[in-house]
Order: structure tokens, then sequence, then C-alpha cells
């Protein structure tokens, strides 16, 4: 089977809740039916879903690469707003990048304010980046936002921190689906790209698997954002938003053949799949002895709030529904 020369790298799976409408297993099936060789997971500040689409990818005969779309403040950046959150795409190299990637995204509701989405900060990231290829997130990363509105400088210092933080792997991401601020942006990061020899990289992100799954996921995002379809000011779905064939891509960029082909160096460099573990769930109790003898009282005091409105009863009758306890 000869497989297609593009790598679709910003897929996000259900587990993206009320975002992404594409189940795990069903990304591996959609990229063996594709020709991809590899296809990426790429939820939102998640890797819920990383072991079944990991399993599924394995069944089919595909490479999974592992990410995430981190949300990342831009604090310490000069000229620009400490509250605005970005969204960084990272891609798990190995075992040790895994581990950052489970790091970052366990830190990020401990360390983000109740008012905003959680986050880490770029000086979070610093000690947690080895093993970790990074993407600038198209419409929804810093650089392009920045030049999007204009501010050159801010951007620059913002790819010199990133740039610090993954040397030799960082690359410039460029999406044309529609997005006006990608769109306001393209010129200056290709310009960027070229001047500090950082490598393009072409992506499509998207939420859904197939052009007609539009109209369904704009009505979820609906539910997601408590409105309806009928009206105006509200988020809406990108008819863009699917996963694109090789051949689609290739003729989205057919300027820039580099951007395309850097989606199979990425798979190349990302080839870790995460190990299967059985849950390690808590002991509530704080060891198992102790967590039998509190379900066995719960459900004691369970019973008898339940027998109480029945009044008085015999010895015998109450026998009835006790048993000795195993503990």
């Amino acid at each position: 089977m000869r497989f297609a020369p593009f790598i679709p790298l910003r897929v996000l799976s259900s587990f993206s809740m009320l975002e992404g409408a594409i189940d795990p297993k069903a990304i591996a099936k959609l990229a063996k039916e594709r020709g991809f060789p590899a296809i990426a997971i790429c939820d939102r500040n998640g890797l819920y879903g990383v072991v079944a689409f990991a399993s599924a990818c394995k069944g089919e005969g595909i490479q999974p690469i592992i990410g995430t779309l981190l949300g990342v403040a831009r604090e310490g950046v000069e000229g620009s707003s400490a509250q605005a959150i970005d969204y960084l795409p990272l891609f798990a190299q190995d075992e040790a990048g895994y581990g950052n990637l489970c790091h970052l995204v366990s830190n990020e509701p401990l360390n983000s304010p109740l008012e905003l989405e959680p986050h880490v900060t770029l000086a979070d990231l610093a000690g947690h980046t080895d093993g970790l290829i990074a993407l600038t997130g198209a419409g929804e990363g810093g650089i392009t936002r920045l030049f999007a509105d204009g501010q050159q400088a801010a951007a620059e210092a913002l790819c010199d921190a990133l740039q610090a933080l993954f040397p030799q792997r960082l690359y410039i991401e460029l999406a044309r689906h529609g997005d006006a601020i990608c769109e306001r942006a393209e010129d200056a990061l290709i310009d960027l790209a070229y001047a500090r020899g950082l490598p393009l990289v072409a992506t499509n992100p998207a939420n859904f698997a197939e052009p007609h799954m539009h109209k369904a996921h704009d009505a979820m995002l609906c539910i997601a954002h408590s409105t309806h379809v009928e009206a105006e000011d509200r988020p809406r779905s990108n008819p863009q938003a699917f996963v694109k064939s090789a051949r689609m891509m290739e003729e989205l960029f057919a300027d820039l053949p580099e951007a395309t082909a850097n989606t199979l160096v990425i798979a190349q460099r990302c080839a870790f799949a995460p190990p299967y573990r059985k849950p390690i769930l808590p002991s509530l109790a704080g060891d198992l002895e102790g967590e039998a003898r509190m379900l066995a009282e719960d459900a004691r005091k369970g019973l008898e709030a339940r027998l109480a409105p029945y009044g008085a009863m015999s010895e015998k009758e109450r026998q009835a529904y006790f048993r000795p306890a195993r503990i």
C-alpha cells in the first residue's frame, strides 16, 4: 500500500468535550482508510484518549503520535497581555516527553485561577520540555495572534522564549482553513521561519472526520455554549475543520511543499506509543483493609436509613437484610 505524503497532526478527539467529535479509535481507522502512515491525537489540555487511540492504531498498523493542545499564558512577554491564554501543540518524542506531557496537563488545573481557562505559564514549561516537539499553534497560537494584531516585537519575543524552551524542536505552524487570524499572520510567520531557520509545517486543525459532519458539529457547539443554531452572535463551526486528505493538503500548500513534507519529519521524530498501565486508584482509607471496613460501615448506615421509615422490626425481620461482613 502506498502511503500518503502527509500526516494529520491536529486532530481533536471526542475527549475534547463538546469540541472534538471523533472517537479515538475512529481516528486510527480513518488514517488507515486514507493511507496515512501515522496520525496524531492532539486534545485540548488532556491525554484522556491516548491509550485507546494508541491501541487502535496498533491494531490498524498505524503509527500513533501522542500530543496535546496545551493552554499557555503569555506572562513575561513584553508588550503582550498577561491574561492572554494561547494554545501550544506539543508532541511526545519518547518516554521522557510523554512524562513531561503528563506532568504539564496534570498541573494545569492546579495552577490556574478559577476564572480563567486551564493553563500553565511559560515559566512552568521550563524543565519540562525535554522530549517534546512544539508547533506554534496556528490561529490559537500566541505568535500567530500577535502577528495578526500587528504586534511584531511581542511575537518575536514570544518566539525567542519558545526557541529557548524547544531548541531544534519548534515548528512554525501554518493553517489555511479560512481563519482570519491565520490569513493576516501568514506572511509574517513565513518571514519569521526563514529569518530564523525554523521549519514550516502545514496543518488543518480538525474537529470532525468528514465534510458532511459540519452541521452536526455546529449544533454540538450550540449545546456547549447553551445557545441556539438560529442565534447570530455565537461560536460557529468551521466547515473546513475536517481531516483533509493528503491530496487536499498538497494542493493547499502547493507553493510550500516543505510544509507538508515536514509533517512526515515530525512523525519520524515522534515514534513513541504510551505504555499500557492498569489504573492506579487511591485507597480512600489509606489501606485496603480499612477501605473494606469503611465500605461495610457505610453500607450498614445506608441500610439503617432505608429501614427507618418502616418503624420497629423484630430481630428476625431485620436479619433478612443482613449478612456477616467479609473484611
